[in-house]
């Protein structure tokens, strides 16, 4: 079996060392980057299955990174970041970051987030929903293969990766109640952090569809239960 690729971009060069450490010994092989135009440079080469990437770099901010090409890409992301603040990390996973952890952390616990983050995006890969990769709903029509949401005026624009999936969860279930706990799955280990975090990205999708939570005509809050979307869904060819 090929062993999985993981590119970290971290300035710190004993940091990177911890993790790579860790990271080798669960099978996966690395690559280091210190700099953003580096790692930039390797992903235009070749694509890694997971990056685990810091914000603050010597040449920049990642947050532009991680919005304009790991979220293009689609690449499956972990954000590690001393800016632990909830406004810092809610902006991450607006970005498009699938986690979030805040630093110090444990390199096992990276070495769990990478591995279930993994099994997450195989598993959508061949669940038999990825097979919708144009929809339609409500006026609006959502193509998961190029990323693009068309509303109904006509207008396109691109969806982050993280985007994408949370609303391809929607309507592979319409009219479902899907519990936060399922909605985790698809980001991060089940934890109080994280369950503020869906409730954040729900908002943000409900945003971008023009729904409300106040008035909701297409995902609506079960109080309790978690989210559920309530117009008809319909493939199209």
């Amino acid at each position: 079996m090929t062993s999985k690729i993981i590119y970290i971009l971290e300035d710190d060069a004993d940091v990177r060392a911890l993790y790579e450490r860790e990271l080798k010994t669960h099978g996966f092989a690395i690559q280091s980057f210190g700099t953003i135009a580096d790692f930039d440079a390797a992903l235009t080469s070749s694509a890694p299955d997971l990056c685990i990437i810091d914000l603050s770099l010597p040449d920049g901010d990642a947050l532009v990174l991680l919005r304009d090409t790991l979220g293009e890409m689609d690449i499956p992301t972990i954000v590690v970041s001393g800016r632990g603040a909830l406004g810092d990390r809610v902006l991450g996973l607006d970005f498009g970051a699938d986690d979030y952890l805040v630093k110090p952390i444990n390199t096992i616990e990276l070495a769990a987030r990478a591995r279930s983050l993994l099994r997450r995006v195989e598993k959508m890969a061949t669940a038999p929903s990825d097979r919708m990769e144009k929809v339609r709903f409500a006026e609006w029509c959502a193509d998961f293969s190029t990323l693009e949401l068309t509303n109904p005026q006509g207008e396109t624009e691109q969806m982050s990766a993280a985007d994408a999936r949370l609303l391809k969860a929607f309507v592979s279930s319409p009219g479902k109640v899907l519990s936060r706990d399922r909605l985790m799955d698809l980001y991060a280990e089940d934890n109080d952090a994280f369950d503020r975090s869906i409730d954040a990205q729900v908002s943000r999708l409900r945003k971008k569809l023009q729904d409300t939570a106040k008035n909701p005509m297409l995902i609506r809050t079960v109080y309790g239960a978690g989210y559920v979307f309530t117009p008809q869904v319909e493939a199209v060819d």
